[in-house]
């Protein structure tokens, strides 16, 4: 059975639309947060992790596609797709999803696992705990196709 996480519906704040009158970029990425926010406690990751462990995550590299403007009160959902991982790291791609059911953004994240118990933060293994419940939702979404929009880079194609 495929099972891609998704948010709760989101709602685009009034305090986030920029000069031109839609969602500023940043905020694109501050829904996809929101995203991962929720479906952390899945893998075992949050605040209480942090609080009893010392260790939390940290994201290395984002990458955001803009596919369609987004406007104040405009209500979304973003999903959350493992597409690796391994002692230390995962890869993920979010889909935001207006309630239309049109794409408007996707993000791509490298995200770290860092212990923050000694004087620097330093990336470390995650716990078996953890791999496990990342193992698990990588089972779950095994059938899912690569996403097309995986792995970009950016530049300008010159022909």
């Amino acid at each position: 059975m495929t099972n891609i996480f998704r948010s709760s519906t989101l709602t685009v704040l009034p305090e986030w639309i920029d000069y031109n009158g839609h969602l500023n970029m940043a905020y694109y990425s501050v829904l996809m947060d929101q995203c991962a926010d929720q479906a952390y406690p899945l893998l075992g990751f949050g605040p209480d992790y942090r609080d009893a462990t010392g260790c939390t995550t940290y994201v290395a590299e984002f990458h955001i596609c803009y596919l369609r403007e987004l406007h104040e009160g405009d209500r979304v959902t973003s999903t959350f797709h493992l597409i690796d991982f391994d002692a230390k790291r995962f890869h993920i791609f979010q889909e935001l999803w207006h309630e239309d059911g049109w794409c408007a953004a996707t993000g791509e994240a490298l995200t770290l696992h860092v212990d923050q118990s000694g004087e620097t933060p330093k990336v470390a293994p995650m716990p078996e705990a953890i791999l496990g419940k990342l193992a698990a939702m990588k089972e779950t979404q095994k059938d899912l196709p690569m996403p097309e929009r995986a792995g970009r880079k950016i530049g300008i194609v010159r022909k």
